[in-house]
């Protein structure tokens, strides 16, 4: 690919890198926030644990199945487009969460949370990669990492901090002035760009969707289900394997799929792959846990529940500053 195709001009780049990067951290944080308030919005909303887990379980579950989507809706409708949408959405989407009366209105509402959130890094990441010229994308992905590792270090300290002196309900809130700046600030320096309309793998999408909802449901509720001796995680299992392997059985029969499975005999593509799954894993699979446990078990109060998980993301976002030198 050459430069000229790679990279456009930007008529107000630092604009756009800060638009970019606020709607990147507003839904990193919120993937962290709302840990810290999990118990606390248990008992507002009359839930019991394993229902209060759903909050974060929905989230994820939909951005999940919604991020694999990303790169056909970039293509259809223009990234540009999809970027406002998504972050008009992610907006909204908060509010509601703000303003939940009940755990089946608030599990409903994150749904639609992870829905939105989906788009947000990915787009991000490719916008700020198409306005810096290809010698330069090494720096412009640590300032996009750099970000995105904020996230973790800001996001329990601040649901701790509000919950504790306002309530758990300003941990969706505050997403409202990010988004808004964030909004503006895309609508003024991403510039429009082209659109491929092409057809959607309608069926690949619902494999795979199956697959991975599934996948994540069980290994989200597979502890607290004592695994394979529950029905509902052998049938997640069930499914999941399903999903996968008619997904497999689709992408070999035919020319177009949804997710191009040969990208992982690349090995830097499958190498990369597999550090992302294992920076995922031990940088947010606690992240979940740490939080009931520092509150229940070890009574400590929700603030410095926050203060402890923090230093998490500290190693990952100094090594952020030189890596792309």
């Amino acid at each position: 690919m050459s430069a000229t195709a790679s990279h456009r001009e930007v008529p107000n780049l630092p604009l756009l890198v800060v638009s970019i990067m606020l709607a990147t951290l507003m839904q990193v944080i919120d993937s962290t926030i709302a840990n810290v308030a999990l118990p606390d919005m248990q008992g507002s909303l009359s839930a019991t644990q394993d229902q209060a887990a759903w909050i974060l379980t929905s989230y994820i579950v939909a951005a999940a199945i919604a991020t694999p989507a990303t790169g056909w809706l970039a293509s259809r409708f223009g990234r540009r487009h999809l970027l406002i949408l998504a972050i008009a959405g992610f907006t909204v989407a908060s509010v509601l969460c703000g303003m939940a009366t009940s755990i089946s209105e608030m599990v409903a509402f994150r749904v639609l949370q992870g829905l939105f959130g989906a788009a947000l890094v990915p787009i991000s990441q490719s916008s700020l990669l198409d306005a810096f010229p290809p010698e330069k994308h090494g720096a412009a992905m640590a300032l996009w990492g750099m970000g995105v590792m904020v996230g973790p270090i800001v996001g329990p300290p601040l649901g701790g901090w509000l919950t504790d002196n306002y309530s758990w309900h300003w941990v969706f809130l505050i997403n409202v002035p990010v988004g808004i700046v964030a909004l503006l600030g895309v609508l003024a320096s991403v510039p429009k760009d082209e659109v491929e309309p092409s057809r959607f793998d309608w069926r690949g999408f619902a494999f795979l969707a199956i697959g991975i909802a599934a996948l994540q449901l069980m290994l989200d509720r597979g502890n607290e289900k004592d695994w394979f001796s529950s029905i509902e995680i052998q049938i997640d299992l069930a499914l999941a394997f399903l999903g996968f392997y008619l997904y497999w059985v689709h992408w070999r029969s035919s020319e177009r799929t949804f997710v191009n499975l040969a990208l992982l005999r690349d090995r830097n593509f499958g190498v990369a792959t597999l550090f992302i799954f294992i920076v995922g894993v031990l940088l947010f699979a606690t992240m979940a846990l740490m939080p009931p446990y520092l509150q229940n078990l070890m009574n400590y109060p929700v603030v410095t529940t926050g203060l402890l998980l923090a230093p998490r993301g500290v190693g990952t976002l100094v090594a952020m500053t030189t890596v792309g030198r």
